[in-house]
Formats: C-alpha cells, sequence, structure tokens
C-alpha cells in the first residue's frame, strides 16, 4: 500500500483525514496520524492564534506528520499560512482560494503543499507553481462541491500531471480505495467516515444521522449561488431550496444557513444545522476509531489489489 504519497508525507498509510471546519481538530487530527495516515487540523474561519493553539495540542498528542487545511478566502489565511512555518507543520491543503501567492515560502520551508482542486485546468496550474500533490475532489463529496464525479475527475486530473493525485468524494473502505487506485490516485482524501470517528468532537446527534443515513438521504443546495453544498437532508435543506425555487436572494438564502456548521457539530441541531456529508453516508453503519477505519480500508483494499 506504499506509495509516492506514503513517501512523500512520511506516513504508513495512504489516507488523509479531510480537512472539515468545526469537524478537523487536534484530537481527530492526532488519531488519523496515530493511526498511520495524515491527520489534518481545519483552520476555517478561526482566529491564528486558536489555530496556533490546536497545532501544539496536537503536537502534544502525536509525534507522526500532520496538516493544517487553510481556507484562502478567510481573512486569516495570511496569518495561517505563516504560522505553519512557524510551527514546523508538516503539510498544508488548502481550498476556497488560490495557493499561488504563499506556495514559494511554503517550498522554501519544505511545507507539502496539497491544494483541493475540482478541475483539470486547476490542477495543472497547481502543478506548475509548485504544489507537491492535489486532491481531485469528486462531487459524491460532502460540504463544498464541484460538478465532476470522482469516477470522471481522477482519472482525467492523473493523466494531466506528473505529480501524485489524491482522490476524495466517494470513499469509505477498502473497495472504494482500490477502485480509485485502479483511476491512478496514489491516496485517498476521507471526511464523512471520519466524522462519525470515536475521536471525533462532533455532537452525537450529528454522528447518529450519518450513522442512520440511506442511500438517499443527501442532497445539494446552493447550486443558484454558484456554491453548491452537500448536506443529509433535514428542514433547513428543505427551507433553502423551497427558497432558492423561488429565487430569493443571496442574502436571504446565507441567512438560513448562518452558523449552521456549529449549530449541527457543537449543539447536535441535526434540525436546523448544516450536516455536511457525501453520499457514502449510507456506508457508514457504526462509530469505530480512526484505527480501525484505516486499517480495515488497508486490508481489504489489499486483498481486492492483490486479487485483480
Amino acid at each position: 500500500m506504499k506509495t509516492r504519497v506514503c513517501d512523500l508525507l512520511g506516513i504508513q498509510a495512504p489516507i488523509i483525514q479531510g480537512g472539515m471546519s468545526w469537524v478537523a481538530e487536534h484530537h481527530l487530527a492526532a488519531a488519523v496520524s496515530n493511526a498511520g495516515g495524515l491527520g489534518i487540523i481545519a483552520a476555517g474561519n478561526a482566529p491564528v492564534e486558536h489555530v496556533r493553539d490546536e497545532i501544539r495540542a496536537c503536537k502534544a498528542l502525536t509525534d507522526k506528520p500532520f496538516g493544517v487545511n487553510i481556507m484562502l478566502m478567510s481573512p486569516e489565511a495570511s496569518k495561517i499560512a505563516e504560522l505553519v512555518i512557524e510551527e514546523g507543520v508538516s503539510a498544508v491543503t488548502t481550498g476556497a482560494g488560490n495557493p499561488e501567492p504563499y506556495i514559494k515560502m511554503w517550498k522554501q520551508a519544505g511545507t507539502k503543499i496539497i491544494p483541493v482542486i475540482a478541475s483539470v485546468a486547476l490542477a495543472k496550474r497547481m502543478e506548475k507553481y509548485g504544489a507537491d500533490a492535489v486532491v481531485a475532489e469528486g462531487y459524491e463529496a460532502g460540504g463544498h462541491i464541484g460538478e465532476s464525479t470522482t469516477m470522471t475527475l481522477v482519472p482525467q486530473v492523473v493523466d494531466a500531471v506528473n505529480i501524485p493525485v489524491i482522490a476524495a468524494g466517494g470513499i469509505a473502505d477498502g473497495r472504494g480505495y482500490a477502485a480509485v487506485t485502479m483511476l491512478g490516485a496514489e491516496a485517498a482524501q476521507l471526511g464523512t467516515i471520519f466524522v462519525a470517528a470515536k475521536e471525533s468532537i462532533v455532537h452525537n446527534n450529528y454522528k447518529e444521522k450519518i450513522i442512520k443515513a440511506k442511500d438517499i438521504d443527501s442532497v445539494v443546495t446552493g447550486r443558484s449561488t454558484g456554491h453548491p453544498v452537500r448536506n443529509i437532508r433535514n428542514k433547513m435543506t428543505r427551507e433553502y431550496i423551497r427558497l432558492e425555487q423561488e429565487n430569493i436572494g443571496l442574502e436571504e438564502l446565507e441567512l438560513l444557513t448562518l452558523g449552521g456548521l456549529k449549530k449541527a457539530v457543537v449543539d447536535g441541531d441535526i434540525v436546523n444545522g448544516s450536516l455536511m456529508a457525501g453520499q457514502i453516508a449510507g456506508m457508514v453503519h457504526k462509530e469505530q476509531t480512526c484505527r480501525e477505519i484505516i486499517e480495515g480500508i488497508v486490508r481489504e483494499a489489499g486483498q481486492l489489489l492483490k486479487q485483480r
């Protein structure tokens, strides 16, 4: 199961945890790293000192490599871009913006740069400017999504770039990992299954919604705004879609989801909160430790890949 991504990041298993705002904090990141993958702390819109505290708390729980996800549209992005160098973080994943202004200083510091992309054009651009790998995230993923499926996006990105490609979206077990390997991916980024992990600080109400989800229980909101988001269906998503169909303005739609992820993660509000989850929620049937998740995926995928 060793790949170029394992060598690049100094990890044992080619599994990366998604940088999910409010979810991806130091307990989860450390547990994933200790299990052989690459744990990720999500900076989100948090102030730089909070992210510094998270990084240091993670270091206290693991001596393994871990990364920070930087949401580049955050007003704190520039400070956090410098912080990861100051704190000696192994890797950064990026989303919601262009990381090019920071790539040179990250390269000089030895920080591994892994942008999350949703198109071939962006993958090629990131390679040109010095990215070490890219995460090709398909439409099946939870949270903010693009339009291409993992099945179609990953092989096209693999054909277009020479750097390693990490597949994301629609992967929850060894079958999914084996499948994206056949498409040319050299690692997988997982989100939804880690939301329901035992080490996840997510409210039990949210975890239970994932564990009880069926195949048809996710829905995409925000298409009319140009910022589609995949959630588990609830009262909020039904109201959001109703307002979209009535061509309600962006400001009113944003008010409906304001603070929605915190409501779900922290408060356990599964009625009005944003229950971000991918289409694989219907494959998550129990709460497991991060080690059980990673070792299970590696074992199953290894068996399947030997049979081909």
